[in-house]
């Protein structure tokens, strides 16, 4: 969708990293489950991992529009895990500029915008899921200190990263107990309990964190005690947002590599394009596609740039291109047909990739409650 010329420059950026540093690797790193650190400082040189964070942090300027253009064209690298490993800090990070002191700021944030360290968001728990209120990690004031004790579970980036922005109880109010800690590689106590072995995104590594009484120092917490439940509701809506444009950007590529294919493969005599059943199924994912597109923009511009708090939107923005990308990937692998079903070709791993969209960032069905309630239901 054509924008402004500043982000079009930024989308022409994003879209020749992803041609030049990533899709030539990308079986590779997909093999290894995980992608080299040193693509984060390539990314950090190339002007993408600080966009939307202040100049004077080392960031790029902009606002958030960038970073979900950002989504959108990385994707063409051909793994949402590698995008997902590159934009952890877009969800742990907020945070720390959103409750962090000055001093905070200076001290986590440039670091990670220049690629040299990475960031993670420790929220779910084993046995949590989406029930956010419902976490267990404590976080108990002993002097300057608090001793935080519990575990975290699907941190994307968790086993590499050097910083955690972790969510902790600091009372038993559901809502106005819970703080915002960054926790560092090294603190006795922290570590990563196993790397997880996943069906999609694996070019990105995730993590289930322990913590066994981390002395975390007063220094570390972020914002007042008991401020996190607001903070992580805001986060959420962004990370949301992101995962809708993961869903339209997952069906572009999908849609164009199998009407590419339907062009050039032969069957009965005549390409796959020359049957109506495929030319009907082409026309649908075209159709779902440009809905998922004009949809994701519209909420987003609505957010970005008009400032409007849409929960009900945000949520079915997601909900809606989750299900596109599954529907357009599934039958792209279909047209594709046996080569589909292998690792080589893109829209096998895309449609993996695609599994995640409705789990990730708060499943459908609590999106659907969060519909729900905005319709006075």
């Amino acid at each position: 969708m054509k924008l402004d010329e500043t982000y079009e420059l930024y989308r022409s950026t994003c879209r020749r990293f992803a041609q030049e540093k990533i899709a030539p690797h990308v079986q590779a790193w997909e093999e290894a489950e995980e992608f080299p650190r040193e693509l984060y400082q390539e990314a950090a040189a190339a002007g993408i991992l600080g966009v939307g964070f202040p100049e004077e942090l080392g960031g790029g300027g902009g606002d958030f529009l960038y970073g979900l253009i950002g989504v959108e064209e990385l994707l063409r690298g051909g793994s949402s895990g590698i995008v997902a490993g590159l934009g952890s800090l877009g969800i742990a990070l907020p945070p720390v500029m959103k409750m962090g002191s000055p001093e905070q700021q200076k001290r986590f944030v440039p670091p990670v915008l220049r690629g040299e360290k990475i960031a993670a968001l420790a929220i779910t728990e084993p046995g949590t899921g989406s029930d956010v209120a419902g976490i267990r990690t404590r976080a108990v004031r002993d002097g300057k200190d608090y001793v935080l004790s519990g575990s975290k579970m699907f941190i994307t980036s968790g086993v590499r990263a050097d910083t955690v922005t972790v969510l902790a109880r600091t009372s038993e109010d559901k809502h106005q107990g819970t703080t915002f800690f960054v926790v560092e590689k090294g603190m006795p106590g922290f570590s990563v309990s196993r790397a997880l072995k996943k069906t999609g995104w694996c070019a990105s590594d995730t993590a289930e964190l322990a913590f066994d009484e981390v002395r975390v120092p007063e220094a570390n917490r972020l914002g007042e005690e008991g401020s996190g439940f607001a903070t992580l509701m805001q986060n959420f809506q962004n990370e949301r947002l992101a995962l809708a444009f993961y869903g339209h950007g997952t069906a572009q590529i999908a849609y164009e590599d199998a009407l590419a294919y339907s062009k050039e493969r032969q069957a009965f005599g005549r390409p796959l394009a020359g049957f109506q059943v495929t030319r009907h199924k082409l026309a649908h994912m075209a159709t779902l596609v440009t809905a998922a597109t004009a949809l994701n923009y519209s909420v987003a511009k609505r957010v970005v740039h008009d400032g409007e708090y849409l929960v009900g939107e945000v949520s079915m923005a997601k909900n809606f291109a989750a299900d596109v990308a599954q529907k357009v990937c599934y039958e792209a692998v279909q047209i594709f047909g046996g080569m589909g079903f292998m690792r080589e070709t893109r829209v096998e791993r895309l449609s993996r990739d695609a599994r995640l969209l409705p789990i990730g960032g708060g499943t459908t069905e609590i999106m659907n409650e969060i519909i729900a309630k905005s319709i006075g239901l």
